[in-house]
């Protein structure tokens, strides 16, 4: 993330008030090192997900029916940690794979402690939304629930960071794959609870692991107007300003005798 430097306020002329928003993505060289770490850790993440497969499939997807979520099956809640690395076929685990490297290379671009705590929470929601809401008797299994986490985390995580670069690339994500957005309504075979239990928190995710020096900064402006104009009394003798000094332990009982004309 890109710092401003701190500007001062004189009294008689008070610095322009940010609002802490910011265009670029920080540091050339830390953007850069981070990219490289999440492509590293997607690619990873894919190959284990490919390597399962190919055992999978090799066992006539004995993994996938044995391990995946079976709703409100307490013995099997486990499960859904393992589910999202289990797949159905190949043309299931080819349909996720490519969301699954770009959503999840833009969320972890930015921090692998970051990322790996949202993985860790739209696991845990797309997970007991399945077990919760599916119907029973069914198994479900796949990645595309935490594939909505990275895309709900991605849309709402410019807003709440104030990186006006992270807003565009939402937008961009937003319209490059709105027709995910249908399969979050009821579909034969398409397990969709599961997909917006992902997506809630990845919002979810946006709003705990947001920046919060980003708001700091943005309100910081605002404190440093309202001490200049609280600190700036006219003097009733002579027109002038009388400044008083807030941290003054006196200085209330100097306001006092100001309001009184004393």
């Amino acid at each position: 993330m890109s710092k401003e430097p701190a500007t001062q306020a004189s009294p008689t002329q008070p610095s322009r008030v940010r609002r802490g928003w910011t265009l670029g993505v920080g540091d050339a060289e830390t953007v850069l090192a981070g990219a490289r770490k999440a492509l590293f850790v997607m690619t990873g993440v894919l190959v284990v997900i490919w390597a399962i497969q190919i055992a999978n499939a090799a066992d006539s997807y004995h993994l996938t029916l044995t391990y995946g979520i079976m709703p409100r099956d307490v013995p099997s809640l486990p499960h859904i940690l393992i589910a999202p690395f289990l797949h159905f076929s190949w043309r299931h685990i080819e349909g996720n794979s490519g969301p699954l490297f770009i959503f999840g290379f833009l969320a972890a671009y930015r921090g692998i402690g970051k990322f790996a705590a949202v993985t860790g929470i739209v696991v845990l929601t797309s997970g007991l939304a399945a077990w919760f809401f599916e119907a029973a008797h069914t198994v479900g299994a796949g990645a595309s629930g935490v594939v909505f986490g990275y895309f709900g985390y991605i849309m709402v995580r410019g807003l709440f960071d104030r990186h006006a670069i992270d807003v565009l690339l939402g937008a961009v994500m937003a319209l490059c794959f709105a027709y995910q957005f249908a399969v979050l309504l009821p579909h034969q075979g398409i397990g969709w609870q599961a997909h917006v239990g992902g997506l809630v928190g990845g919002v979810m995710c946006g709003w705990l692991l947001r920046d919060r020096r980003a708001a700091a900064r943005a309100a910081k402006p605002a404190r440093a107007s309202a001490a200049i104009g609280a600190s700036a009394k006219p003097d009733k003798a002579t027109g002038k300003e009388l400044a008083v000094d807030p941290s003054n332990p006196r200085a209330e009982l100097y306001k006092q005798l100001d309001d009184m004309g004393l």
